[in-house]
């Protein structure tokens, strides 16, 4: 056997088909993209800000329904309750001509006002006379350097930490030290 004296050549690899090159686009098809890409993005945000804007308005719209529900429920507790005060100025009346018998209504009566919430101002004989609390029908000239409640013409009360009736009174002069 003869050894054959050609070279052998190593086979050569197969180039693969190259795929197509896409053509590059044009400047002018380029800026067309660019500032379509733009303008949806510049739409995205404006979009984005007036749907926070709109969340933030409707959240503050929606406290102040809130909070003008709750006054306008204080409005009528406060009305409801002016509505009874004539009638617990009766009740109040009766009781105090007629202690004996009306003594289980005024425990009762009084509970019942405390769980509403209504509380009498003090208008006592001897109290200091306080404008934000009491009305003074009159005033009497006597000699002092401190005015105090001679007599009680009409109860006032507080409701929910509120004066809704100032008691009316009557006031006079005294000296300090016998004012307590």
């Amino acid at each position: 056997m003869k050894k054959s004296t050609q070279p052998q050549t190593q086979p050569q690899p197969q180039s693969q088909p190259q795929p197509e090159a896409q053509p590059n686009p044009t400047q002018d098809q380029a800026s067309q993209i660019d500032p379509n890409l733009a303008m949806a993005a510049t739409k995205i945000v404006e979009l984005t800000n007036d749907l926070q804007r709109t969340r933030a308005d409707f959240e503050n719209f929606r406290k102040q329904v809130d909070l003008q529900k709750s006054q306008a429920m204080n409005v009528a507790k406060n009305a409801t309750v002016m509505k009874f005060l004539p009638l617990i100025d009766d009740i109040s009346r009766a009781i105090g001509a007629y202690p004996e018998q009306l003594q289980p209504l005024e425990k009762s009566f009084h509970k019942t006002l405390e769980s509403l919430g209504l509380q009498i101002i003090n208008s006592a004989p001897g109290v200091e006379f306080n404008p934000d609390f009491h009305d003074a029908v009159s005033i009497d000239d006597d000699e002092g350097n401190v005015e105090i409640i001679t007599e009680t013409l009409r109860p006032g009360y507080i409701y929910d930490g509120a004066v809704i009736r100032a008691a009316m009174v009557r006031v006079g002069h005294a000296d300090k030290a016998s004012a307590k």
